[in-house]
C-alpha cells in the first residue's frame, strides 16, 4: 500500500473537516504540530508520528494532478492536501487513507490513490508504536544512517514536493545524501533529477532481476556501509572501477519522441525596478507562442504565472538564493527550474528549460537565433546552451537509458565577448562561423553547432569550441 495519500477537493477543507480527519484514529490519538505549524501529526503513545498531514495547498494551475499523479482533479482552483504515513506500520497507512477519505467526503472531492481511501471508519491503533528517534523525527525520512537519509516513495512520479525539498535541506544541513527508493514503473520529475544525481544522493529502483539499481545511471546497487552503493563488476580494477548495469535499465525503446533543452544564465544589475522571470517568459513565448502557465516553490506548481510575484519572493528571501519550478499548459509539455541568486556581479538567474515533442512534431530549432538575440539584447544574457535529445514528450525521466542530448547551439553574451582577448570569440575552428547578435559595437555571439542529432558529433564540435574560447 502507498505511503502517501492525497485529497483533491474543490473546496478548502474547513476546520470541521480537518478535525473529522484527525479523529480517524479515535478521540484519544495524540496530535502534534511542527515548529512552524505547517504539518499536523497523529502520533503514537510516545509522541512519535504515525501520520503527517501537510497544510492544504490551493492549486491554480491546470494539469498538475494529471502530470504528477495520473489523477483527474476538480477544475482549478482546487485544494491539494497531502498525507504521509510512517513506513512499515499498516495502521498508519490505514489512518492516512481514512483521513483523506473523510476530507474528500466532507469537501466534495476525491482521494488518490483511490484504493487507499476505502473506509471512513475509525482505525484501531491501540498498542501501535513507531520506530524511535531519529528516524521518526523527520516525517519524510524512512531510514537514517550516518551517511544518508532514505525516503521510500510509492508514487507514479517522484516530484520535488515540499516534503522532499525539506528532506533534501535537512540532509544537506547534516552533511548527508538523500536516497529515494521507488518501485518499478516510477518516473522522475525533471525538477528532482539534478538533486538526485549528486553522490551519495540517488534514485534507487527496486527490481525483480537485479534487486536494486540507480534509475539515472543504471548501476546495480546493494545496501552496504549504511547506504545504497554500486556493486563492483567481476572485471573491476582500481584503475577501472566499473559496475554492472541493470538489465531493466538497458531495455530502452525507440518512440521518435524528442526534447529541446535550453540552459541559460542571465546577470542583471541589482536595481530597485528589476523583475526576474522576464527572460524565461520571453523564451517560452518565442518557442511556444504562449507564456508559462504556472510556478511554485515546489511541486505541484500551484500559482498562476507572475514574474512580479516571483520577484517579490526572491527579494524577501535575499541574500539566500531562491528556487522555483515553472510549468506550461497541459497540451504542450514544458517545465523549467529557476535559481535566483544575489552575487557580487548582480542578480543571477540560472534557468534549465525543456519542451517535449512527439514523433510528428518538429522542435523549433529555427527560432533559436531570435531567442538568443532577445536574451542578449534585452535580458543581460551571459551564456546559453541548447540541446536536442531523444527522450519522452511528457518530460518524465524514466529509469531507462535515454542517451545524452546533442548540442545544436551555444551563445556567448555581449559582456563575455567583450572581455575575451584576441578577438577570439569572433572566429572559431568550426565550419560554421558565429553569428553576431545585437549592436555591432558590442555584439553577443551565436554559435550554430552542425552536429547531427542522430549521433554525438555535436559534442565533439562543442568541445572544440569550448577549448578555443578558453585559449587552449
Amino acid at each position: 500500500m502507498t505511503k502517501d495519500v492525497i485529497a483533491l477537493t474543490p473546496r478548502m477543507p474547513d476546520p470541521g473537516a480537518m478535525l473529522a480527519g484527525l479523529l480517524s484514529g479515535g478521540p484519544d490519538k495524540l496530535v502534534d504540530t511542527t515548529s512552524e505549524s505547517a504539518v499536523v501529526r497523529l502520533c503514537d503513545g510516545e509522541g512519535r508520528p504515525l501520520v503527517s498531514v501537510e497544510a492544504p495547498l490551493l492549486v491554480q494551475v491546470p494539469g498538475e494532478a494529471e502530470r504528477l499523479l495520473g489523477a483527474t482533479a476538480p477544475p482549478v482552483p482546487y485544494w491539494w492536501t497531502e498525507t504521509r504515513a510512517t513506513t512499515g506500520v499498516e495502521e498508519a497507512e490505514q489512518l492516512a487513507g481514512t483521513f483523506a477519505a473523510r476530507l474528500a467526503a466532507l469537501a466534495d472531492g476525491s482521494a488518490w490513490p483511490p484504493g487507499a481511501a476505502r473506509s471512513l471508519a475509525v482505525v484501531k491503533t491501540e498498542g501501535v508504536s513507531v520506530a524511535p528517534e531519529p528516524a521518526a523525527a523527520q516525517p519524510a525520512v524512512d531510514v537514517l544512517t550516518d551517511k544518508v537519509a532514505v525516503v521510500i516513495q510509492d508514487r507514479p512520479v517522484v516530484a520535488m514536493t515540499a516534503w522532499l525539498s525539506d528532506a533534501f535541506r535537512t540532509a544537506a544541513t547534516a552533511d548527508l545524501g538523500l536516497q529515494v527508493v521507488t518501485p518499478p514503473g516510477t518516473t522522475l520529475s525533471p525538477a528532482a533529477r539534478d538533486s538526485l544525481s549528486n553522490w551519495p544522493s540517488r534514485w534507487v529502483l527496486r527490481d525483480e532481476r537485479d534487486g536494486y539499481y540507480d534509475g539515472l545511471t543504471g548501476a546495480v546497487l546493494r545496501w552496504q556501509d549504511g547506504m545504497f552503493a554500486p556493486i563492483p563488476s567481476a572485471e573491476a580494477t582500481a584503475e577501472d572501477p566499473r559496475t554492472p548495469l541493470a538489465a531493466s535499465y538497458k531495455e530502452a525503446t525507440i518512440t521518435g519522441e524528442r526534447q529541446l533543452a535550453v540552459t541559460f544564465r542571465t546577470v542583471h544589475p541589482a536595481t530597485e525596478g528589476l523583475v526576474v522571470g522576464g527572460a524565461l517568459e520571453a523564451v517560452w513565448r518565442e518557442l511556444t507562442g504562449e507564456p508559462p502557465a504556472g510556478w511554485g516553490t515546489a511541486e505541484p506548481a500551484n500559482l498562476p504565472w507572475s514574474p512580479r510575484q516571483i520577484t517579490d519572493l526572491a527579494r524577501e528571501r535575499a541574500p539566500e538564493p531562491s528556487w522555483f519550478v515553472v510549468v506550461g499548459s497541459p497540451d504542450w509539455p514544458g517545465l523549467a527550474t529557476v535559481r535566483v541568486s544575489r552575487t557580487k556581479a548582480g542578480v543571477e538567474e540560472d534557468v534549465t528549460l525543456m519542451f517535449g515533442y512527439g514523433p510528428d512534431e518538429e522542435p523549433p530549432v529555427g527560432a533559436l537565433p531570435k531567442v538568443a538575440e532577445l536574451l542578449a539584447t534585452r535580458h543581460c544574457l551571459q551564456s546559453m546552451l541548447v540541446q536536442l535529445r531523444k527522450a519522452r514528450r511528457d518530460l518524465a525521466v524514466p529509469p531507462r537509458f535515454e542517451g545524452p542530448g546533442v548540442p545544436v547551439a551555444f551563445v556567448l553574451g555581449a559582456e563575455e565577448v567583450r572581455q575575451m582577448p584576441d578577438d577570439r570569440a569572433r572566429r572559431t575552428p568550426l565550419s560554421q562561423q558565429p553569428v553576431p547578435l545585437g549592436p555591432k559595437a558590442r555584439p553577443a555571439m551565436y554559435y550554430p553547432l552542425p552536429g547531427d542529432p542522430s549521433d554525438l558529433s555535436g559534442w565533439r564540435d562543442f568541445e572544440r569550441l569550448m577549448r578555443h574560447l578558453k585559449g587552449e
